[in-house]
């Protein structure tokens, strides 16, 4: 998989995220959860793209350091509308298994770079 199909695949789960806090409930739990995880979400992709762009080896890895706490922030709240039972469970169950690949992926291309330096 190369970097442009890995751009592509985290603006999916970013638009994934999107169309699954829509079915959150609209109270204060809800609302909550839908902040922090649109924010956690949608940044993945977004610091993905500038780590394809960075200026070192050693801002390469900060930035995937940095996907990789969004992701697994966004993991946390997912997992946390599993077990409070909120949201579309459809959506909510794709989003989980693609956060958890994504994880390991971008973990696995940070031991890597690492590796390299």
């Amino acid at each position: 998989m190369n970097k442009f199909d890995l751009e592509e695949r985290t603006m999916q789960f970013a638009l994934k995220i999107v169309e699954f806090v829509a079915t959150l409930p609209r109270d204060v739990v809800g609302n909550q959860i839908r902040f922090q995880l649109v924010k956690a979400g949608t940044s993945v992709g977004a610091n993905y793209r500038e780590a394809n762009r960075a200026e070192s080896r050693k801002d390469f890895i900060h930035k995937l350091a940095i996907v990789q706490k969004e992701l697994s922030e966004s993991e946390y709240w997912l997992k946390l509308c599993h077990a409070s039972n909120l949201g579309n469970p459809v959506k909510r169950r794709w989003l989980v298994q693609e956060a958890a690949e994504l994880l390991s992926i971008f973990t696995k291309s940070s031991k890597t770079a690492k590796a390299r330096t």
